[in-house]
């Protein structure tokens, strides 16, 4: 496990992240969010994005939670009328490209996220999950998920 470590703190987090990501504008309707999370093999964070910054991010939980008793159908009212600006959490935690696995892995295991977005110079460039950790060591390890 020694050896692991060594390997974290000098292995940055842009070898893990989650390049190309799926981001969503303050003024989209939560309709738009819906198709996201319909899509397979999607993470449960959605950052929000201004003028290319970030400046949110959506769980599946508050998407849920604002969209109680919908359903999957596409014409209901509450995708129409909400927008992603109002059920975002703003001025979301995130980490630079200058952080190292163990950084990030540190603030995924307090358990107050599930997700870290990862900006350089205010724009977003990546994301990295606990799901992402832990295919990390896995690989390390030489263990397949």
């Amino acid at each position: 496990m020694k050896n692991n470590t060594k390997i974290m703190k000098s292995k940055p987090i842009t070898s893990i992240m989650t390049k190309n990501v799926v981001c969503v504008s303050t003024e989209q309707n939560l309709l738009d969010v819906k198709h996201i999370y319909e899509k397979k093999k999607f993470h449960h964070h959605i950052p929000v994005t201004k003028n290319g910054n970030l400046v949110g991010m959506i769980s599946l939980v508050d998407f849920m939670y604002n969209i109680a008793g919908a359903g999957i159908n596409d014409d209901h009212i509450i995708y129409k009328k909400l927008k992603v600006k109002d059920i975002m959490t703003p001025k979301p935690f995130y980490l630079t490209t200058d952080a190292s696995i163990q950084e990030v892995a540190s603030v995924l295991a307090k358990g107050n996220y599930h997700a870290v977005p990862i900006v350089e110079n205010k724009k977003i460039v990546g994301i990295v999950s606990t799901a992402d950790i832990i295919k990390f060591f896995l690989d390390e390890q030489n263990i397949s998920a």
